[in-house]
């Protein structure tokens, strides 16, 4: 019953392969081998377009690199108040950006809408030179509650940025997941939807350790090239990174776990709203449930070995509270989520709720 980060189950058996296929022989060394070619090759036709593609070990690598091209030193970037690139990556951003400052909008299930992103531009202080002017807006897909952007929804956000000169960077750590929900093409929900870089994460979902900053127009990132040096973020065995990139995206694999990782969070929330006691306030819509739970239940579930975490309650919708006898939780799915894990969850919980 291990719920508490899909960082925390390995990879897929056929990403391990690939990366043990990769080590036999020499190859060249810092992206130049042909496993990297034709990761860059997949993923233009995967987003229909020509695309600019840089790979390193970590989201939170991908997430500062990518917004390091977007904004200059003196810039704000827009994003959920309780996103990653805010809340979890220990001033990331600012550290690749030079100093840029990030700029919180909250919103119920951690999703920005159009109504409050036009509300705080609006507000943001335009003295020259005095006040930071916006550069970027980032959002997350999915979101830090398991939501997921509709293609009509980053059309909104991003048209409502371009009107105000600002990129778009989409944290797409759990991107396979909301491809998989919503069913679109890739490219439907980034460029097509006026996305300008994507941070396409694989670690979550069945990768070792690997994410690709992606560059919808491959002029916009032609820096990186530098960029990722000077961070320490190019790894001189990259093949390893392209080996296991690869692999997660061969014959659609890489939409398969997600699939596999969506339907344990759907079966998991539906079992968990017939328990008594037990309140769902987000249908997920990805690979999260975020139940509120009383505090028995939740020490039952402990008692019985189950792993997760505790969750803010900042950003649940309107009129909904928890308890003094309550509280929230994350509980993260994965490729290796069985029915067995969800249901011996959902019958734990159930016993300790009717005890």
């Amino acid at each position: 019953m291990f719920f508490a980060s899909d960082n925390g189950l390995g990879a897929s058996d056929k990403v391990m392969r690939a990366i043990v296929e990769a080590n036999a022989g020499p190859r060249l060394g810092y992206g130049r081998d042909d496993a990297t070619r034709q990761v860059e090759q997949r993923l233009s036709a995967l987003f229909e377009r020509e695309v600019g593609v840089y790979m390193v070990i970590t989201g939170s690598a991908a997430n500062g690199l990518a917004l390091s091209t977007l904004t200059p030193p003196w810039g704000i970037v827009l994003c959920h108040d309780e996103s990653h690139v805010m809340e979890d990556e220990c001033c990331g951003p600012e550290f690749f950006t030079g100093g840029a400052k990030l700029v919180g909008i909250p919103g119920a299930g951690a999703k920005i809408s159009a109504a409050a992103l036009e509300r705080t531009l609006k507000k943001l202080p335009r003295r020259v030179p005095h006040n930071a002017p916006a550069h970027a807006l980032s959002i997350t897909q999915s979101t830090e509650y398991g939501l997921t952007y509709s293609v009509d929804e980053v059309e909104a956000l991003a048209g409502i940025a371009k009107a105000h000169d600002l990129a778009v960077h989409m944290d797409g750590a759990r991107f396979a997941n909301a491809v998989a929900r919503l069913g679109c093409s890739p490219a439907e929900i980034t460029w097509r939807a006026g996305v300008d870089v994507l941070s396409f994460g694989t670690t979550k979902g069945g990768g070792l350790a690997c994410e690709a900053i992606v560059f919808f127009d491959p002029a916009r990132g032609a820096d990186m090239v530098r960029r990722r040096m000077r961070g320490g973020h190019l790894l001189s065995k990259h093949r390893f990174l392209a080996a296991q990139m690869d692999a997660f995206l061969d014959g659609g694999h890489w939409l398969e776990l997600a699939r596999h990782a969506n339907a344990a969070a759907s079966r998991l929330a539906a079992g968990l709203k017939a328990v008594p006691g037990v309140r769902v306030p987000f249908t997920p819509e990805a690979n999260g449930v975020f139940p509120i739970l009383p505090l028995h239940v939740e020490a039952a579930l402990k008692a019985a070995g189950a792993v997760f975490y505790p969750w803010s309650d900042r950003s649940l919708p309107d009129g909904v509270t928890v308890g003094p006898d309550e509280v929230i939780v994350r509980l993260i799915t994965s490729f290796a989520t069985t029915n067995e894990d969800v249901d011996r969850f959902v019958a734990t919980a159930a016993a300790a709720a009717t005890k």
